[in-house]
């Protein structure tokens, strides 16, 4: 027979193990895949989009998924690389920053539009401002006043100052010595209709899903050029996401939206509708090759 005291200690011992099995079944019950965005479109809109989509994921990956906002383009760049999030919506430009900062990141996924993705240029309809048939009449919107979308947004400033670039179209060659920056597509769509800008470029998708909506002046807006096709957005995961959430993570995470279109549930249409596409498709980091080639020509990448 133990002794008193020996056997309390013995039990001591014993719920002392029982308290650290349980903690730790807890961490790892408590561990949630952190997902974002960049903000490329109204706070509401975003939180819409991602609140859903989290749910949805959630559900089928059997791991807690969250979505975190941030501030701003940078900000999305700034929590990747410090792996503040597991999982990011990204631009073609953000993503080749986040992807160099971070020193890694698996590229997963696509929607069906985003290998020819292109930009529109929009003009208020009393700038007068006709419509361009090639890049080299781009030169038409020097001395006018125009706005970017955010600076680092790859389909409302990088693709469309590349394309005004070949055409001899610098910023400071804009009214006021500098082009404006708006933030996001929408405030672009905003400024433009209003007036506060003669013109400006944003993401295509965005301008066709405001016309789809009715929520453009018509009367007000008129689109004067669509650029050619390039590579835009992806998500990008963290490079070590599989020793966090389990072997073959990340291949599940690809499947997840790979196959997204093919549940025919009430939340995945409206995920589908909301991103603006039929359904999302494996995509490579090589297709962005010529992002970051445009990036370190326009001082964007170092």
């Amino acid at each position: 027979m133990l002794s008193k005291a020996l056997q309390a200690k013995r039990n001591f011992f014993v719920s002392g193990i029982i308290l650290l099995l349980i903690s730790g079944t807890l961490a790892r019950a408590e561990k949630a895949l952190l997902i974002g965005a960049i903000p490329d479109q109204h706070p509401e809109k975003l939180n819409r989009i991602y609140n859903l989509l989290a749910q949805e994921m959630s559900k089928e990956l059997k791991v807690s998924v969250k979505y975190i906002p941030v501030t701003n383009y940078t900000a999305a760049v700034s929590a990747f690389r410090t792996k503040s999030i597991d999982l990011v919506w990204f631009g073609g430009l953000t993503g080749v920053q986040a992807r160099l900062q971070r020193g890694g990141g698996h590229v997963i996924a696509q929607r069906d539009i985003d290998s020819n993705f292109k930009s529109v240029f929009v003009a208020n309809k009393g700038s007068k401002i006709e419509k361009i048939e090639t890049i080299r009449d781009l030169k038409k919107l020097k001395s006018k006043r125009f706005t970017f979308g955010s600076e680092s947004s790859t389909s409302g400033r990088l693709m469309p100052q590349y394309f005004l670039k070949l055409a001899g179209v610098n910023n400071n060659d804009f009214a006021g010595g500098s082009a404006g920056f708006s933030g996001s597509h929408d405030s672009t769509i905003t400024l433009v209709q209003s007036g506060s800008y003669e013109a400006g470029a944003l993401n295509k998708q965005v301008w066709d899903s405001n016309l789809k909506s009715k929520r453009l002046r018509i009367d007000k807006l008129s689109v004067i050029w669509t650029t050619p096709p390039y590579a835009d957005y992806h998500w990008l995961a963290q490079p070590d996401l599989d020793s966090k959430f389990g072997i073959e993570f990340k291949v599940k995470l690809k499947q997840f939206f790979l196959n997204l279109h093919k549940k025919n549930s009430d939340s995945s249409t409206r995920i589908m509708k909301l991103f603006g596409a039929s359904k999302f498709i494996s995509a490579d980091k090589k297709q962005y090759r010529s992002i970051e080639d445009i990036g370190r020509e326009l001082g964007k990448i170092n």
